[in-house]
């Protein structure tokens, strides 16, 4: 793992975006598209503001989500949603998005459908991931329904999850599949997110899924 800390966020978000773009204009010049795979959650969308605004040929780059809550893309709680509005705006909306909602009544419905969709963008050239403050990282969450499953080293592609007490089942894209990415980033803010990544350092996947791809990642963590 590589840990770099910065004076403070705003300067993470700008150095992060760039680092990012950079990583994402590499494989463009070697590869006819590049696939870039973001989290949900509140963190990433100063990134994303910077992203949209960065010179990069767009138009051949696939965003993925790595993971969704089972909603309608226009759903407050949707990645989706956020992805569209944060990061898909100015020059990044020429991007291809790929999403993980197909409008089925559940994940289970039409997994197949989704798991073909999905496929011909993998594997993913620049991975973003955040992490929560119980470790989880995407939709595998510790003591959620699937999370074994997702964590499995022959996963498929895709595993609905279930969280219990939650309104909405989750999909994700399976650990494996994560760990086949090319570059591999972990954004996280504040002090009890860098308490918990020290944690699950000596944890195992099971109790802390962000452990699996720690040791390939970059982790980037500001105040």
């Amino acid at each position: 793992m590589k840990f770099v800390e910065y004076p403070d966020r705003d300067m993470m978000f700008l150095s992060l975006a760039d680092k990012l773009t950079s990583e994402l204009g590499d494989f463009l010049r070697r590869e006819p598209r590049a696939t870039f795979c973001v989290p949900g959650g509140t963190t990433p969308g100063a990134v994303f503001d910077v992203l949209g605004d960065i010179d990069l040929d767009w138009g051949r780059v696939s965003i993925l989500p790595g993971d969704e809550r089972w909603l309608p893309e226009d759903a407050p709680r949707s990645n989706a949603r956020l992805v569209r509005s944060r990061l898909m705006q100015h020059k990044a909306a020429a991007a291809q998005f790929v999403s993980l909602y197909n409008g089925a009544e559940t994940p289970e419905a039409r997994l197949d459908d989704l798991t073909e969709a999905v496929r011909p963008h993998l594997p993913i050239s620049v991975l973003l991931l955040g992490m929560g403050g119980d470790m989880h990282t995407a939709s595998i969450i510790p003591g959620a329904e699937g999370a074994d499953a997702a964590l499995a080293a022959d996963a498929p592609l895709l595993v609905p999850i279930r969280v219990p007490g939650a309104n909405e089942a989750r999909i994700t894209l399976s650990m494996p599949v994560l760990k086949e990415a090319m570059k591999i980033h972990v954004l996280i803010t504040g002090p009890e997110k860098r308490a918990a990544l020290e944690k699950a350092a000596k944890l195992s996947p099971a109790e802390a899924p962000i452990r699996a791809v720690l040791d390939d990642a970059t982790v980037h963590w500001a105040e």
